[in-house]
């Protein structure tokens, strides 16, 4: 899916600290015509493009390019990571020599995902440089909240010192594409069962009724074989994936222009009552359903 990161003309990309802790669990699958960076602060975070899925630890480098369809699958409770984007024309503008034509494709030059561990002091510069570019941004709640640019909402993203921003974006691409060539690529993908697979796609597609049994049974398998090997290839259980594309669909349902009440929102998305709703709810964003959505409105 192409996702519009619906950035201003005055800002030449963005970026934000996803936290665990703050960030909602939105896992669809995506795109965009901007290339992402992201570096792992804290804990681990697992994405999966095509058949394979990747984890990346704590102080790692990685590079999502145009092209490459990703999807958040996994991270661990203490997770933290900056995501920065760039716009095609900060790039063209930014990147003049060969050494950073790396930059201007539109698919990594690597199978997977093009990354590498930052040494230490590596990473502490990048970090830094991540850190004084967050002094002018938005509230974290609000970024987190709206994955850092909006999602299916009138949330823009509006950073205080655009020349600032743009300024920093353009001296962080040069900076971490130089660290990447300096570092050494690495690999470490997993490749995911066709099982495992079919279920991601299913569970995609918009049902979110589909039970485990009926789950299995379209995917040619067991229910404790694929209940098995999702957890232990994805990182998190069929019930836990399945409750987070549920949380998606349903503020993607209740934020429609021609808006759904909460209660219809609830069993739009695929949850089997009120109650279960308000109490998966609860346990990834920390707050009741209204609490959140009065927020929500107010931001």
């Amino acid at each position: 899916m192409l996702e519009n990161l619906k950035l201003a003309r005055r800002y030449d990309g963005l970026i934000y600290l996803v936290e665990s802790a703050r960030n909602p669990p939105t896992i669809r699958s995506h795109h965009h015509v901007e290339l992402e960076l992201n570096l792992v602060v804290r804990g681990t975070i697992s994405y999966v493009l095509g058949e394979r899925r990747f984890t990346f630890p704590r102080r790692t480098l990685l590079w999502l390019y145009p092209s490459q369809e990703h999807q958040l699958v996994d991270r661990s409770s203490d997770a933290e990571n900056y995501v920065a984007v760039f716009k095609p024309s900060l790039i063209a503008r930014s990147c003049r020599g060969g050494a950073y034509e790396g930059l201007k494709r539109d698919r990594a030059d690597v199978d997977g995902v093009l990354h590498t561990i930052l040494p230490m002091a590596t990473f502490d510069l990048v970090r830094r440089t991540m850190d004084e570019l967050m002094v002018a941004a938005p509230d974290p709640d609000v970024l987190n909240r709206e994955a850092g640019f909006g999602v299916n909402s009138d949330f823009h993203y509006d950073h205080r010192d655009p020349d600032g921003l743009n300024a920093g974006l353009h001296h962080l691409l040069l900076l971490c594409w130089r660290c990447q060539c300096a570092g050494r690529a690495l690999g470490g993908a997993i490749s995911l069962h066709s099982s495992v697979l079919k279920a991601l796609e299913l569970l995609s597609q918009g049902d979110g009724r589909l039970s485990l049994r009926s789950l299995a049974s379209r995917c040619g398998a067991s229910e404790a074989h694929l209940s098995r090997i999702f957890t232990q290839q994805i990182g998190v259980s069929v019930s836990r994936y399945r409750n987070s594309m549920r949380l998606e669909r349903f503020l993607e349902y209740y934020r429609q222009p021609d808006r759904k009440t909460i209660t219809e929102a609830v069993y739009a998305a695929g949850f089997g009552s009120y109650a279960q709703f308000h109490r998966v709810f609860t346990q990834v964003y920390g707050t009741s359903p209204r609490e959140f959505l009065r927020l929500d409105q107010k931001s």
